[in-house]
C-alpha cells in the first residue's frame, strides 16, 4: 500500500499527497474529498500499529472507518485537508466538476503544497499540482486509501445531520443512495432542499412540498 510513495519519495518528492472522493452517485447531499499528505520517515520502521490494515473505506465497516478517522486526524505527523462542494454547485456545474472543485479545495486545505498528487480514478482536475492517477488508488496507495476514509466519514456524518433536518426521507440509512425507500420518499414527498435536482430519479413535482 506504500508502493505509489516510496517510488516518488526515492524520486525526490518529499510531500506526497493522496486524495479521494465520496458521494458522487447519490440522489441528495453534498460531494465530499479529502486529501492526506504522510511524512515519509512515519514509516521507518513500518506501517504505525494504529494504521495497520487500513484500506479503501468501502472495504471498512463503518466501525472501522470511524476507528482510523479519528486516528488519522489525531496523528500530530499527519497534513490532510477536508472539504466538499455543495448540492447547489453540483447542480449548476454537473457532479465530475463538483467532485474536481471539492477535490482541489481538499489540496488546499494541506497546511503545506505537495510534490505530487496521487488522485483516485483514471482522470485529473485541472489545478496546479503536479499529479499522477491512480485507478483502484484507494486499494494501492495508503495515503488515497487514508484520504478516502476522511472523505466517507465526513460526508456520512453530514448525511446524518441532513437526517435530522429531513427525517422523512432516511437519509441516515442510505446516505442519499437511489434506494427503494429513498425513491419512495421522493415520491412521497417530493425532494428536500438538499435533493440534487439535475440527477434523475429526483423527480420535482411543484405541487410537492420540500419535506
Amino acid at each position: 500500500m506504500l508502493t505509489e510513495e516510496r517510488q516518488a519519495w526515492s524520486s525526490g518528492c518529499a510531500r506526497v499527497a493522496g486524495v479521494d472522493e465520496a458521494g458522487r452517485g447519490p440522489l441528495a447531499g453534498p460531494v465530499f474529498a479529502a486529501a492526506v499528505c504522510f511524512p515519509s520517515g512515519l514509516f521507518a520502521a513500518g506501517i504505525p500499529s494504529k494504521l495497520v490494515g487500513l484500506t479503501d473505506s468501502k472495504k471498512l465497516s463503518a466501525a472501522q472507518r470511524d476507528r482510523y478517522f479519528d486516528q488519522l486526524v489525531q496523528l500530530p505527523d499527519i497534513d490532510y485537508g477536508i472539504a466538499c462542494a455543495d448540492v447547489a454547485e453540483i447542480d449548476e456545474i454537473n457532479i465530475l466538476q463538483a467532485t474536481w472543485r471539492a477535490m482541489h479545495r481538499a489540496v488546499d486545505g494541506l497546511k503545506q503544497s505537495p510534490d505530487l498528487v496521487l488522485v483516485d480514478g483514471p482522470h485529473l482536475p485541472k489545478w496546479p499540482y503536479p499529479s499522477r492517477p491512480l485507478v483502484r488508488g484507494d486499494s494501492r496507495s495508503l495515503s488515497i486509501a487514508a484520504a478516502s476514509v476522511l472523505a466517507k466519514v465526513s460526508r456520512d456524518r453530514a448525511m446524518l445531520d441532513l437526517d435530522r433536518r429531513y427525517p422523512n426521507y432516511g437519509f441516515a440509512r442510505h446516505k442519499g443512495y437511489g434506494t427503494k425507500a429513498h425513491l419512495e420518499a421522493l415520491r412521497r414527498y417530493g425532494p428536500a432542499p438538499c435533493h440534487r435536482r439535475s440527477f434523475r430519479g429526483v423527480v420535482v413535482d411543484p405541487s410537492s412540498g420540500d419535506g
